[in-house]
């Protein structure tokens, strides 16, 4: 679990498409979970100055690997008792969006980024969203896009200084979002539907 709060921007020592390594004043340990651009990966290998990651065939088909080189966001997975400062993240990548277009609004940034029509269900306005990795809020959601408002800081200290119209990033949609979505959809689809105090029947018994 993630906060989607980058701690560090990396830099990318080598990238073979299964294997990523990373140079970093973060240490990890052997076995350890980090979201890489927002994406969680086990950590299987430590080196001097980093760290390796594996990539497993179902991550390269659904991560922006274009973006593992130069400079990558990093964040350790949260430890029981850490601050919660950002929305709940789960480090699992729902799918590539790509940004349509950035302009300067006043002090902040609007960014526009294109995502497949299906996962505009889960895109709340107002609601929570990441970008590889970087926990933000959603300001409006259209038919196949969504605007994000960037404030300075949030520009000058992560990746999203790089970002350009065409750049392809990861996206976490809001995970209560696809919750609610999947409850609901399965119980359409069900015989007998499940009502909330079976839910809560079921949770009293662990």
């Amino acid at each position: 679990m993630f906060t989607g709060l980058i701690r560090e921007i990396a830099r990318v020592k080598s990238f073979t498409g299964e294997r990523l390594c990373i140079s970093s004043k973060y240490k990890p340990k052997l076995g350890d979970s980090i979201a890489i651009n927002g994406a969680c990966l086990s950590v299987v290998e430590i080196q001097s100055d980093g760290f390796c990651v594996e990539l497993s065939r179902e991550s390269q088909k659904v991560l922006a690997t274009q973006n593992y080189k130069n400079e990558v966001h990093i964040e350790p997975a949260m430890m029981m008792g850490d601050r919660f400062e950002g929305h709940v993240v789960q480090g699992h990548i729902d799918a590539i969006g790509t940004v349509n277009e950035i302009k300067q609004s006043g002090n902040s940034y609007d960014v526009f980024i294109e995502i497949s029509k299906e996962f505009i269900p889960f895109i709340v306005p107002k609601g929570s969203i990441t970008i590889d990795g970087v926990s933000l809020t959603v300001n409006d959601v259209g038919v196949d896009s969504f605007r994000l408002t960037i404030i300075p800081i949030t520009m000058r200290e992560t990746l999203f200084k790089n970002y350009r119209k065409g750049t392809k990033v990861n996206v976490e949609t809001d995970m209560f979002a696809r919750y609610v979505s999947h409850i609901i959809s399965h119980q359409k689809s069900a015989s007998s539907s499940v009502s909330w105090n079976d839910i809560d029947s079921i949770s009293a018994r662990y």
